[in-house]
């Protein structure tokens, strides 16, 4: 009788074993950090640079859409600079504000009138190195995509 218990406690636990098990072993993909809009994100020390990108029709110039976030306690200037170096915006930031960039409409958070950028010389499809800095931070590079105005969410913010 005790045998018995004993291959029905055994059997139990393999089969609760084979079924849950894999979840030890196995890769958890919700762990993984990820952009789930169509830009892209950066951190730059105090600044959180979210859902980036660029809105433009014919490639020469486009609305620079981005959300930033300043954590810090400082006022900063940010400077974004495109187009192979030879062009640079100072975007003013201040401290522990969240502003949403290119979108020109205001809402709950403070939010700009759109940011032109001009002689970007990059198709819509493809992506557009952007160079941010502040301060004395290191600054980062990111490859920012360009879309069109052929999504209707994006159609209102094509320049």
């Amino acid at each position: 009788m005790k045998a018995r218990l004993a291959a029905s406690v055994a059997l139990a636990l393999g089969i609760a074993l084979a079924g849950t098990g894999c979840s030890m072993i196995t890769y958890q993909a919700t762990t993984e950090q990820y952009d789930a809009s169509d830009g892209v994100s950066a951190d730059l020390g105090e600044l959180d640079l979210r859902n980036i990108l660029v809105i433009s029709e014919d490639g020469e110039s486009g609305n620079l859409l981005m959300t930033v976030v300043n954590n810090g306690a400082d006022d900063v200037e940010l400077s974004v600079q495109y187009a192979g170096g030879g062009t640079t915006e100072i975007i003013p930031i201040d401290a522990g504000s969240l502003v949403v960039f290119g979108t020109g409409d205001a809402e709950t958070e403070e939010q700009v009138e759109p940011t032109l950028l001009t002689g970007i010389d990059t198709i819509p499809g493809a992506l557009m190195p952007i160079y941010f800095q502040y301060g004395g931070e290191p600054g980062v590079e990111v490859q920012v995509p360009v879309l069109d105005g052929g999504l209707p969410e994006y159609a209102a913010y094509v320049p």
